[in-house]
């Protein structure tokens, strides 16, 4: 029997590391319960459990496993002097930036759960975030060459709104999404974001020219995630 059933968890403003590590050992968790299971007939094994962690990061940059140092465009001392903190993560994608403002969101679900591959995730996180944005008044898409959510896609003023970089162990995911609400974009100025040098990024807060509820998004974004991966999230 598959679990659709999601545990959300809230952690607020959370240091990187420590959330890294949360989120370690809820996998470490989920995998290990798939591995007694893999000597148990379907009757007798236990159902995988599934969670969703929203969280907001202090100034952060964090570079993927196949990532360029070189997109980070500070040294030590300048950022330190940005009160920010770098980290190789082993995430997928290239570098990117966490901090306050922004809705950085953590699925460490079973994807067999779901009967779905990696990519059918990231293409469902996607459109989670596109169906937010149109809750909004925001039209947003794919990019057909990048991961994440895009607006003006083809144009000259294309800019990125979410990115997107995720790991998997035993069909089992972590990292995530990280999307920009009231976020701060300057410390984009500091990296090529994702690797990519020649286009811009944005805001909830930039493009709708307000500050935003971020509580009140957060409801839209777990509402549209459960809507799109047929789920509960309790």
């Amino acid at each position: 029997m598959k679990n659709k059933l999601i545990n959300y968890l809230d952690l607020g403003r959370s240091d990187y590391k420590l959330t890294w590590i949360r989120q370690e050992e809820l996998l470490n968790r989920i995998v290990e319960i798939k591995r007694t299971n893999s000597n148990l007939s379907e009757i007798d094994s236990p159902k995988t459990p599934n969670y969703l962690i929203f969280v907001e990061h202090p100034h952060v940059y964090t570079l993927g496993k196949s990532g360029d140092e070189h997109n980070l465009l500070l040294n030590y001392i300048q950022l330190q002097a940005k009160e920010a903190t770098f980290f190789k993560t082993d995430r997928g994608g290239d570098i990117t930036y966490h901090g306050p403002g922004q809705l950085v969101g953590y699925p460490i679900i079973d994807l067999e759960n779901f009967g779905i591959g990696l990519r059918q995730y990231i293409y469902y996180i996607e459109e989670t975030i596109i169906r937010t944005l149109a809750t909004l008044g925001i039209v947003a898409m794919r990019d057909p060459n990048a991961t994440g959510v895009w607006i003006d896609v083809g144009t000259a003023a294309a800019r990125k709104i979410c990115a997107i970089g995720v790991k998997s162990s035993r069909y089992v995911t972590m990292h995530g999404f990280a999307f920009n609400i009231n976020t701060n974009l300057d410390y984009f100025n500091y990296i090529n974001p994702c690797g990519i040098s020649d286009r811009g990024v944005t805001s909830v807060e930039k493009e709708l020219g307000s500050n935003q509820d971020l509580e009140f998004i957060k409801e839209i974004v777990r509402s549209k995630f459960a809507e799109v991966f047929g789920a509960t999230i309790n």
